[in-house]
């Protein structure tokens, strides 16, 4: 079940894997738009440029290479925050309005109200969020101010070739579904905010085919560092007890006896 999510009036993206042509115009825009800084790379011998995602790169494109008959191929996938109907960083993140939800669906963030736990990353199935360098949470908001605008965001609308649509999420999922394409993020964690249309299994493109949230973080986060914190303070309240019940410990010494030995 998506959390509280207004699955008619939410916003989203198909990417159509067929359409993109890897130009990278989307990253750029993004930049731009965000005021976002240049980050520093070096050729490792193929063009993906970025290899990762950054606390200053939102999107990137991913280049995925294959071989077929001594002849390579090549696949673009378009990575970034996907924006989940289920989302585990809003689960587990501890302090509220951090990490939330815009009425469009979209996952969003305040910079001020991180307090730089990390919950956020380990919860997260496709290994999105980044932190920069005052260690704030850093990560694709789906222009959040654009789109309260009534505009598309920077990326998709920089793209030439409309592999990045925007709009409602119910209709670009019917017209792909209309299409005959192969939908992935239809109903994986309560829906994908960012659906991708695949010529192929979601393995071709690297895609996980079966996103979930860890459980492990909700064992440390909900039971053992609670239980921890618990220990803690148990110990504090038994030494205070002990203190006002008892007193505190002393070495006492028998002043008369001292006295009897000396006379």
């Amino acid at each position: 079940m998506a959390d509280n999510v207004n699955q008619a009036a939410r916003k989203g993206f198909l990417v159509d894997t067929a359409r993109c042509i890897g130009c990278r115009s989307c990253q750029v825009a993004c930049k731009q738009w965000n005021k976002l800084d240049a980050d520093k790379t070096a050729n490792q011998g193929t063009f993906e440029n970025p290899r990762d995602l950054t606390p200053a790169l939102y999107n990137r494109i991913r280049f995925v290479e294959s071989e077929t008959g001594g002849t390579v191929n090549w696949q673009f996938v378009s990575e970034r925050c996907m924006h989940c109907g289920e989302a585990g960083c809003m689960k587990v993140c501890p302090s509220p309005g951090a990490l939330y939800r815009t009425k469009d669906g979209i996952v969003a963030y305040n910079k001020e109200k991180c307090i730089s736990c990390k919950y956020c990353v380990s919860a997260c199935p496709f290994n999105v969020p980044r932190y920069d360098s005052n260690d704030k949470v850093s990560k694709c908001h789906l222009c959040t101010d654009r789109v309260s605008g009534g505009m598309a965001p920077a990326c998709s609308k920089a793209c030439p070739t409309e592999a990045l649509k925007f709009g409602n999420r119910n209709q670009l999922i019917a017209a792909a579904k209309a299409a005959k394409k192969t939908i992935y993020g239809l109903d994986s964690l309560g829906g994908l905010g960012v659906a991708y249309a695949l010529e192929g299994p979601p393995e071709k493109y690297g895609l996980l085919a079966n996103p979930q949230i860890p459980t492990a973080i909700f064992l440390w986060k909900d039971i053992i560092k609670p239980l921890g914190i618990l220990g803690f303070w148990g110990s504090i309240g038994a030494m205070v007890l002990h203190y006002v019940t008892i007193g505190p410990k002393r070495i006492e010494e028998d002043v008369d006896n001292k006295g009897e030995n000396h006379g």
